[in-house]
């Protein structure tokens, strides 16, 4: 499994033989049959996270140094020094990008089209909603829901229309990745639970995430919620998480295909159903928690949490709905060949 300390490395092999480019408009990409053109969306607004008074307890991201501090010594090199990496907030937020490198030239690959990256607001302040810009070359849209509630990020009207008729189109798939919902009781004593039982030292006690992907959702008809941080139940003395409960008879499209697990990760959320329906939305593979510390997820008795989800296509919706939490197609906290294969089978199937 990969480690974190190998992002850097592994973003500068990969571009290598490429030079790198910078605020360039994208460059559209012709329809073939079967190559899919796969967009990542990242929900933020890239200045508003990186501008965060540091001095504030909660809804923040890590500063750089914190995750030295915190990850000693994996980042103690050349790459992540004061001389070649961003020390503050910004510095995380780029950890993020390096880490999707691996994600991009896999499925760049297995498609022979390259994967295109767009932030809701990028460094320089360029506003980008998702309209026909993104759309219009774009199969596979990937919504990386990693803006905090408190900076107001919310999907417009104008939005939600333009993937509705986007979703019209055959052969169109969305994936929706709200991230975890930490702190959300007004306990005290509660988000110390919750923070005990993830056990990451950089995660505030409340990090709620997410609003631009739960007003999509909405908007969509999407009957999930976001909620918790939970952390995955891992082999013994490892960190390799153990087999996901993979519900075979409902992926009728084969994206769970020779996949055995997915990602470490401290905590990932649960994607909790808000309907009855069962055809609605189908849970594809739940991850069994790690019970070692208690949470209020566990104490009610669940021993499991929703990890990938589907809503097959309906009515005028020709494309599929997926949801899958956007730790799942980064190399930031490892990967392996069952997490290589799960990107295969979204790229190709």
């Amino acid at each position: 499994m990969a480690t974190s300390q190998q992002v850097a490395h592994d973003a500068t092999a990969r571009t290598a033989k490429t030079a790198r480019t910078y605020n360039q408009l994208h460059a559209p990409r012709k329809y073939q049959p079967g190559k899919r053109r796969f967009s990542v969306y990242w929900t933020w607004s890239y200045p508003w996270e990186a501008n965060r008074d540091v001095a504030d307890m909660d809804n923040r991201f890590s500063t750089m140094t914190e995750v030295r501090r915190v990850g000693w010594p994996n980042y103690e090199s050349v790459e992540y020094s004061e001389k070649m990496f961003l020390q503050g907030i910004a510095g995380t937020l780029e950890l993020f990008h390096l880490s999707l490198v691996n994600f991009q030239t896999l499925v760049g690959e297995a498609t022979g089209q390259p994967v295109a990256v767009y932030q809701r607001i990028d460094q320089a302040g360029q506003r980008l909603p998702i309209d026909e810009r993104i759309l219009t070359d774009t199969d596979t849209l990937m919504v990386f829901g990693l803006d905090h509630l408190v900076a107001e990020q919310e999907a417009s009207e104008d939005e939600i229309e333009a993937l509705r008729n986007f979703l019209k189109r055959e052969g169109t798939c969305l994936i929706l990745g709200p991230h975890h919902d930490v702190g959300v009781s007004a306990d005290l004593k509660e988000r110390q639970m919750e923070y005990t039982h993830h056990g990451d030292l950089l995660v505030p006690r409340q990090q709620r995430f997410g609003k631009y992907t739960r007003s999509l959702m909405k908007g969509l008809g999407v009957p999930v919620e976001n909620r918790y941080g939970l952390r995955p139940a891992t082999v013994n003395g490892t960190r390799r998480t153990v087999p996901l409960s993979v519900n075979g008879d409902l992926d009728a499209r084969g994206w769970m295909t020779d996949v055995a697990t997915f990602v470490f990760h401290m905590h990932l959320p649960h994607y909790a159903l808000t309907t009855e329906d069962p055809k609605a939305i189908h849970v594809l593979a739940r991850q069994p928690v790690d019970m070692s510390n208690p949470h209020p997820f566990t104490e009610a008795g669940n021993k499991e949490f929703n990890m990938f989800l589907w809503m097959p296509p309906i009515g005028e919706r020709a494309g599929d709905i997926l949801l899958a939490d956007s730790t799942i197609f980064t190399t930031l906290f490892g990967g392996d060949e069952s997490l290589q294969r799960f990107w295969k089978n979204l790229a190709t199937k």
